[in-house]
């Protein structure tokens, strides 16, 4: 089974799944949205990648989400926490699914390094930039499961 990374933001949502042996996490896709607020299509494009992995047999389906959590660097909760929060109960909700929080700071620090050592170009970094956040964050997720 696999487990779903997402990078919220206030207009793109990074996606990035894990392979099924839940070791490697993999960009998937950047979803966008027109306005901050509408959240409707975001979450359908999010059930819909869920069925796509379901229709690839029980290995492949998702069991979990990990949700990027914007804490502050000193370790304090602002408004982008409390969005999230909202985020992922509605996630909750339309995927029957457990979401879990976690800490995504310095992951798009990490993910513009990783494009820039690819050779990404810097104008075409913001094309990636939002799904490889969400594969660094799912991807830190995978690695402290490992550890337990």
């Amino acid at each position: 089974m696999r487990v779903l990374g997402l990078d919220y933001g206030t207009k793109t949502v990074g996606v990035a799944v894990s392979d099924a042996l839940k070791i490697t996490a993999q960009p998937l896709e950047t979803i966008e949205r027109k306005s901050a607020g509408k959240l409707r299509q975001t979450l359908a494009r999010i059930e819909a990648i869920i069925a796509e992995y379901a229709d690839g047999g029980e290995q492949n389906k998702i069991e979990r989400i990990v949700l990027g959590y914007p804490k502050n660097m000193n370790n304090t909760e602002g408004d982008r926490c409390q969005a999230t929060q909202e985020f992922r109960e509605a996630l909750e909700r339309r995927t029957g699914l457990d979401v879990t929080l976690w800490d995504e700071r310095l992951t798009t620090v990490e993910a513009e390094r990783i494009l820039m050592e690819s050779g990404v170009r810097r104008e075409n970094r913001k094309t990636y930039i939002d799904k490889m956040a969400a594969a660094v964050i799912l991807q830190n997720y995978l690695d402290a499961q490992q550890g337990t």
